[in-house]
């Protein structure tokens, strides 16, 4: 599941976010792929420090 939001994240939305933009760079580098699996990754970290610390996301 976090595998198809990173790949919704890169391709479908429209906002800037920092994560967003760090993923761009790496498909450029590595290939969509591996880039849509560092995204998930760093997306399971970034939940799993939400649980840990109880606070809010916070992209900026």
């Amino acid at each position: 599941m976090l595998y198809e939001v990173a790949q919704s994240l890169l391709v479908n939305v429209k906002a800037p976010l920092k994560l967003k933009s760090w993923g761009l760079k790496l498909a450029k580098k590595k290939g969509n792929k591996k880039a849509f699996i560092a995204v998930a990754r760093k997306l399971a970290m970034i939940m799993h420090r939400i649980l840990i610390d109880k606070k809010d996301f916070c992209d900026q």
